[in-house]
């Protein structure tokens, strides 16, 4: 499935917008039920609903094992446990994503839902779609952020037993803790989560072998993606607050801050507001929080079947040419900053001691010139990427994969300090290197949006509960979800663009919060202190858990 088959699909789902709404209206009104059960739809169109997301998992499913079969079918065949692992793996990674559509994804459609803007037969759904389109158009930034967070030995090893343990480890200690809070109805943050693990899997792999420092956390990143998680949800509770304020002093119309009444719609222009910013919510969610199981994937496939992921086979032969081009220029540009020093003798070994400590000497420039001899070296044996040979994959990835981190670090700490010419060189050289190692697949990304819309579809209820009815103590005004979802967009949105992970759980619910305190409706703090609670402990269990978890898959392996 294209990308421009994604944009058809999409564009007719707009067109029918009105022809949604319509088939909302006619939503049965029952007051035998509570709240959750009366803004679910009728009969007929949860059938609806549930029918067009099925025809979609089903095209998906094909598209997916289609593009499987072919990528595996043109390189070598592999060993019956190489494939067994890459099944397992595979089917844990995409749980994952499955149950963040419990949380984070039911978080967009919350307020649309209880302002009775769209029924939820037709909100998921709906949701799922721009979900779909996030996914697809995301660029991918996010994803390899995550991953340098990792222990850069199990990056290079994710091959081994050590590197499924890893994996493992942290996607299973991610999913027991997103369970557990979605049982109890608390809108728990994946991307927490997720990033405690890998902090867990780091600590223990780091205590494993002596403390070394190739062993341990990237904690300069990881400071910097905690950073975000934790200012994100400041972020999200002030700019609602402040926006509904503007809202009231600039757009005096009393029926947009008025609660909905009883099973009926909001009027049109109010309800197209609230569709079109829940739209919003649910493509930034998928931009952003789609990719961190899509960087995990990458790391399965290349661990599991190399010779079809570790270098990105859509590179052409001219591409590879213009590529060698390039690493010879940057090569000439490299060693004018050795300052004379000679040649080392292990340049990988250098270039691994650097990202660990951060520390450049002249030494580091030489083993960095050295390394880029060598890729350029052995991309010229080959003509296009795709014909490396399978012997080689994983040398050539992991010498790709280290000098672009060297030349990320050196780039963030602005030493060596490069003339502007050289730097334009080096930075040219990085971004090929890059396209070279870190891409997607667009199967991949269908199967991801996937997976997050059918977690949405089976599990929406409980998270969207919480939302809707037990952060305020008064029901949810159309200004107030139209300011949350905003806030939110906008905020993950930013987010993605700079390659940010944050999380759509915390930043949502913090602006629904700021939104209720802007309108002076109240909040009830027995659920504020039980997500706080929940946000809190999310990092310290799932560090516990990843790090138990890698222990005992460490010896299994």
């Amino acid at each position: 499935m294209s990308i421009g088959r994604c944009h058809t699909q999409v564009t007719l789902s707009c067109l029918s917008l009105s022809t949604i709404l319509e088939r909302c209206d006619a939503m049965n009104s029952s007051t035998g039920y509570d709240l959750i059960d009366s803004v679910q739809g009728s009969r007929n169109q949860r059938r609806f609903g549930f029918g067009i997301f099925g025809i979609c998992l089903l095209v998906a499913a094909i598209y997916v094992g289609v593009q499987l079969t072919h990528d595996l079918t043109i390189i070598p065949a592999g060993t019956a446990t190489s494939y067994f692992l890459l099944a397992a793996a595979l089917l844990i990674a995409l749980g994952f994503e499955f149950v963040n559509g419990f949380h984070d994804t039911a978080n967009a459609v919350a307020t649309v839902i209880y302002t009775r803007s769209l029924p939820a037969a037709f909100a998921v759904v709906w949701s799922g779609a721009w979900n779909f389109v996030g996914v697809m158009l995301s660029s991918g930034a996010v994803a390899f952020a995550v991953l340098q967070l990792l222990p850069i030995d199990l990056v290079l090893n994710v091959g081994s037993g050590v590197g499924f343990a890893m994996v493992f480890a942290l996607l299973i200690a991610a999913i027991i803790w997103n369970l557990g809070t979605w049982a109890l109805g608390l809108p728990s943050s994946s991307s927490h989560t997720l990033i405690g693990s890998i902090i867990g899997v780091g600590l223990m792999n780091q205590l494993m072998h002596g403390g070394a420092a190739s062993s341990s956390v990237d904690w300069g990143q990881a400071w910097n993606v905690g950073k975000t998680l934790l200012v994100s949800p400041v972020v999200g509770f002030v700019l609602a607050a402040f926006l509904l304020y503007a809202l009231k002093l600039l757009v005096r119309v009393p029926a947009l801050y008025a609660e909905p009444k009883g099973d009926e719609a909001p009027p049109f222009w109010i309800r197209c507001i609230l569709i079109l910013t829940c739209t919003g919510v649910s493509f930034a969610h998928g931009s952003n929080d789609g990719q961190k199981g899509m960087g995990l994937i990458m790391l399965i496939l290349i661990g599991t079947v190399p010779a079809a992921y570790a270098l990105n086979r859509t590179v052409t032969p001219s591409e590879t040419q213009t590529f060698i081009s390039v690493a010879h220029h940057a090569s000439e540009v490299l060693a004018r900053y050795t300052t004379g020093a000679a040649p080392v003798t292990s340049p990988r070994d250098e270039i691994e001691q650097y990202i660990n400590s951060r520390k450049a000497t002249p030494a580091t420039i030489a083993a960095l010139r050295q390394m880029t001899d060598a890729i350029g070296g052995q991309a010229g044996q080959s003509p296009s990427l795709a014909d490396v040979p399978q012997s080689q994959v994983n040398n050539v990835r992991n010498n790709m994969y280290l000098t672009s981190e060297a030349l990320r670090l050196m780039d963030k700490a602005k030493q060596p300090v490069f003339a502007p010419a050289d730097k334009a060189v080096l930075d040219n050289y990085h971004s090929l290197l890059d396209r070279s190692t870190k891409f997607i697949p667009t199967w991949v990304k269908v199967a991801v949006a996937i997976a997050l819309g059918l977690g949405t579809m089976v599990g929406w209820r409980r998270i969207v509960r919480t939302v809707g009815e037990r952060i305020g103590k008064q029901h949810l005004t159309y200004a107030q979800g139209a300011s949350a979802e905003l806030v939110a967009a906008i905020t993950i949105g930013a987010a993605d663009r700079f390659g940010l992970p944050v999380s759509t759980t915390h930043v949502l619910s913090s602006g629904v919060a700021g939104a209720m305190v802007a309108n002076g409706s109240g909040l009830q703090w027995s659920t504020v202190r039980s997500l706080l609670l929940a946000w809190v402990l999310t990092l310290p269990v799932s560090i516990a858990l990843a790090a138990g978890l890698f222990w005992v898959f460490r010896h299994a392996f």
